[in-house]
Order: structure tokens, then C-alpha cells, then sequence
């Protein structure tokens, strides 16, 4: 399966951060007015290679589904850069599921092929208020010894 027919047959939408996705299931439970749970399915492709850097405050746990591998680069609330690969070479030692911890910064690229295909679970459920894009002034600034690794993943 090609980019074009992923995006089309399961209805993905540009997203902010970079790539497209589309909400794929929300709970009907609630507590304090949020839902339980969401997930998406998201896509990065070779024309939009960046999921550009971002922090949530809900825990998120990334599911890999298919085409190339994808670098996640995380930023730990202390400053410690984390590096990690989702994809299928688990004998290389590519990860098939990634938990981000709430206030982690997160950026992922795309590493090889014309997509990579992941789902994302979110516990409570995905809200907007809870999400923050990096500033790449700010960035550069508090992680001067990371800007190497972080200046292609903030929107300019």
C-alpha cells in the first residue's frame, strides 16, 4: 500500500504537528469532565517527514503499523535527550511500542520509505488544553547542548 491510498482509506487530515491523522476512538467514560481514553492513527510521510516537537500532559503509548521507521526524540521534564526507534527490525533493536510519559518533549522524523503508519493511545483521552508546540527560541535557549538534535524537529 502507497502513502496516498493510507491517507484516503482511512481518512487521515493534515495535523499541526506535521503528517496526518485522524481520531479514531474516544471513550463514552469520563472522570472530571475528560474522557478515559482516545487513540488516532498517525502518519508521516517522505513529503512530511516530522512530527514537529511537542509535549502533552496525558501519557501516550505509540503503536508501530506499518511502512518505514520513525526516531523519536524525547526530552525528559530533568533535560536528559532519549533517542529511540519505532519500527519492525526488532533484532536491530527497533521498538514495536513507545510509552511517552506526560511532560516529555516529543518529535519524531521519518528514517527510510515513502511512510511510516503508527496508532497512538492516550490516557485521559487527548485534549488540546493539555498540548504545548515548542518554541525553538525557547529550546535553543534551556537545552543549548540538545539544539543539535532538536532544531530539525521545531517548527520555524
Amino acid at each position: 500500500m502507497d502513502k496516498h491510498t493510507l491517507i484516503e482509506k482511512l481518512q487521515l487530515s493534515p495535523h499541526p504537528e506535521g503528517g496526518f491523522f485522524r481520531r479514531t476512538y474516544e471513550s463514552s467514560h469520563t472522570r472530571l469532565g475528560r474522557r478515559l481514553m482516545s487513540s488516532i492513527f498517525y502518519l508521516l510521510t517522505d513529503d512530511q517527514p516530522t512530527g514537529h516537537l511537542h509535549r502533552n500532559r496525558s501519557d501516550i503509548v505509540h503503536y508501530w503499523q506499518g511502512g518505514g521507521s520513525l526516531l523519536y526524540t524525547l526530552l525528559t521534564p530533568e533535560g536528559k535527550l532519549l533517542q529511540i526507534t519505532l519500527g519492525p527490525d526488532v533484532p536491530s533493536g527497533e521498538q514495536l511500542q513507545l510509552t511517552v510519559p506526560g511532560g516529555f518533549w516529543k518529535g519524531s522524523q521519518l528514517l527510510c520509505g515513502d511512510y511510516a503508519l503508527i496508532s497512538e493511545a492516550v490516557c485521559p483521552g487527548f485534549d488540546f488544553d493539555d498540548h504545548e508546540m515548542a518554541s525553538a527560541d525557547e529550546m535553543q535557549q534551556r537545552y543549548p547542548e540538545h539544539w543539535p538534535s532538536l532544531k530539525a524537529l521545531c517548527q520555524t
